[in-house]
């Protein structure tokens, strides 16, 4: 159980944290922004207002508003739920002693659903291997990502790069060095990362990126306001953040679902904040490692229950000529057309994209895939979407953890666990990995295989890099 920990002062006044059982200090909760009550549900991030005495940090703060997620034991938002949401959770193992690099955290869930506050997201056994590890809440949906005239596009970058920003004021305080910081996050958190990455907004805010799973989609600002005005048409009100500020966030993410749709929302390609695609744009002076599972879209064809596909239609909406379904299936002698559709979207929405970005990025890049299996449901998860998530924070049982790795734990899994924990630190502290960078080996790139055994490939998914080559440029 935690023990009571040391004060901290920080620029918006002194915090309490707790000590957990291994030693490591946490501090749960700091606003890093005001609160997003009224008219700031739709608006750009403020400054907190100070407090006097000493604020106790010892409990996450509510989630931003969001719908349940299927098969979550807790809810990360419950109507009711306070509005002081955007807040920063930091794990230190010696605050205001050492300068350790820090890892600052980006959760994924489709633009739709995430929280820091999820127990996988707990940042004490990373950083026992020596960082200090910071997550945060940032806005999804509607609030975070929908589009409304008169209002700042893009609200969760807006949310990230402030709590960034106090990231570089504070993190001092706690053991961190400013001047070291590693972005990181998976699925729309590694999204977050790319994006960032390639903003110029982010100058200054970070020296090292990781990205895991990026899903490579952003949306013209025509299409996010169709969006927006079909979720309006849908409750009956103006299109307008005025029209949204009197409906229950509730009600909002009723609407906002579309069936068979995993989410509505993107990065809206703004002109300035987001200008287009993050690999065509991606800073050479910030330091990347990017990758993906073997099996990334198996998680989602599991969860929507297909029993059966359209291989030719899943090519056709992922913009692939009429003749990548051949070179598919030459590639895949005998695949079935449910496996072939999965393999397509997991190339098109996550394995093409974070290739491209370790291809294209103009500084030095890393790259790596994991292909180890889970064992749970029978082995049909293989090495699915966010498989690797436990296993980068080291909690490895209870909640989704149990659900995409299995239970007892395997040992495979306790294994690859030190090793990604052990490269993502190393990385953080001096850009080195332990694997050669990705274009050493020449432009098909040479990456690290996290499986067991862990190994070095050439040319990773070689197959689908050439049948994609044509449509990503």
């Amino acid at each position: 159980m935690p023990t009571k920990g040391p004060t901290v002062l920080t620029a918006h006044g002194t915090v309490s944290g707790a000590v957990t059982d291994t030693g490591i200090h946490v501090f749960k909760g700091i606003p890093y922004a005001a609160s997003i009550d009224g008219p700031a549900r739709f608006a750009a991030p403020a400054e907190p207002e100070r407090w006097e005495g000493t604020r106790e940090a010892t409990r996450f703060s509510p989630g931003v508003p969001q719908p349940a997620f299927i098969g979550s034991p807790e809810p990360s938002w419950r109507p009711g739920d306070g509005d002081d949401c955007l807040t920063v959770n930091v794990w230190t193992p010696d605050p205001g002693g050492a300068v350790l690099p820090v890892l600052v955290w980006f959760y994924g869930g489709a633009f739709i659903i995430g929280s820091a506050a999820q127990p996988g997201y707990d940042g004490a056994a990373l950083a026992g291997a020596g960082a200090v590890v910071v997550t945060l809440n940032y806005r999804v949906g509607l609030e975070g990502f929908g589009r409304l005239p008169g209002r700042p596009g893009n609200r969760w970058l807006l949310d990230q790069l402030a709590a960034l920003r106090w990231v570089q004021d504070n993190i001092a305080r706690f053991g961190g060095d400013p001047g070291n910081v590693t972005i990181f996050g998976q699925s729309a958190g590694a999204t977050s990362v790319a994006c960032l990455t390639a903003a110029d907004a982010g100058r200054g805010l970070f020296r090292r990126t990781i990205a895991q799973s990026f899903a490579g989609v952003v949306m013209a600002e025509d299409e996010a306001t169709a969006v927006t005005e079909r979720i309006a048409a849908a409750l009956g009100v103006p299109a307008t953040a005025e029209g949204f500020t009197g409906v229950a966030p509730e009600a909002i993410h009723a609407a906002q679902a579309v069936p068979g749709e995993v989410t509505p929302f993107a990065p809206i390609v703004d002109g300035e904040l987001v200008l287009g695609q993050p690999w065509e744009r991606l800073r050479g002076e910030v330091d990347l490692l990017v990758g993906f599972t073997r099996d990334e879209y198996r998680f989602f064809t599991l969860i929507e229950g297909l029993k059966d596909a359209d291989p030719a239609a899943t090519a056709e909406r992922a913009g692939l000529p009429a003749s990548a379904l051949a070179d598919y299936r030459a590639a895949h002698p005998g695949i079935s057309d449910l496996d072939l559709h999965t393999l397509i979207m997991s190339d098109g929405v996550f394995r093409m994209p974070s290739l491209w970005c370790a291809r294209r990025h103009p500084g030095r890049a890393f790259g790596y895939e994991f292909t180890w299996p889970s064992p749970a449901f029978g082995g049909l998860l293989g090495a699915c979407h966010a498989v690797d998530v436990a296993l980068t924070f080291g909690n490895l049982t209870g909640g989704m953890s149990d659900m995409l790795l299995g239970t007892p734990t395997p040992e495979e899994a306790v294994v690859l666990s030190k090793e990604i924990r052990r490269s993502w630190v190393a990385f953080a502290t001096d850009g080195d990995p332990g694997w050669p960078e990705f274009g050493s080996a020449g432009p098909a790139g040479i990456a690290r295989r996290f499986d067991v055994p862990i190994s070095l490939i050439t040319d990773p998914e070689a197959a689908s890099r050439r049948i994609w080559e044509p449509v990503l440029g």
